[in-house]
């Protein structure tokens, strides 16, 4: 098997990203209301990651799109903590590693910006994704940080770089 190449999303992703984050959504079940599933922004992920301390990268396999994961500066995050934002692989990805790559571009980006700390919101249909997380060293909190708007999430986590 070829492997998976990691860069940095382009315009032209926006489309197949929304339909990856929807479908894995849909398919644990986490398809509710307060989650990326009903954000606008899941559609203009290019342009959501042109804000300055973030970026996003994008995976592939055989020049097709199966995942990504992004680093955000989100709304009232103390200044050196940042998100660890839409990390979603299609059902073929998952479990081959790919995940794994994209979190560690993601901390290496995230360290290399200054950033102290990172900050994920999930949720418990996700349980696969906090087991991941948990290997990289986050952390369980006891509420969120920050404004995201995601009150669909009620998992939270933190990891100090």
């Amino acid at each position: 098997m070829s492997t998976a190449s990691i860069r940095t999303i382009q315009p032209s992703d926006n489309k197949p990203l929304a339909i990856i984050v929807r479908n894995a959504l849909a398919e644990f079940g986490a398809n509710k209301p307060g989650t990326v599933y009903y954000d606008a922004t899941t559609d203009a992920l290019y342009e959501l990651f042109q804000t300055p301390g973030s970026i996003y990268y994008v995976a592939e396999l055989n020049n097709s799109l199966i995942g990504g994961a992004g680093i955000f500066p989100s709304a009232g995050l103390p200044e050196d903590t940042c998100e660890l934002v839409k990390m979603y692989l299609t059902a073929g990805a998952r479990g081959k590693g790919i995940g794994k790559m994209l979190i560690e571009k993601a901390l290496e980006f995230a360290a290399g910006t200054g950033y102290k700390k990172v900050y994920i919101e999930t949720m418990p249909e996700l349980r696969k994704a906090m087991s991941v997380y948990e290997k990289f060293g986050f952390r369980y909190l006891d509420g969120p940080l920050g404004n995201t708007g995601h009150f669909g999430c009620d998992v939270w986590m933190l990891k100090e770089l």
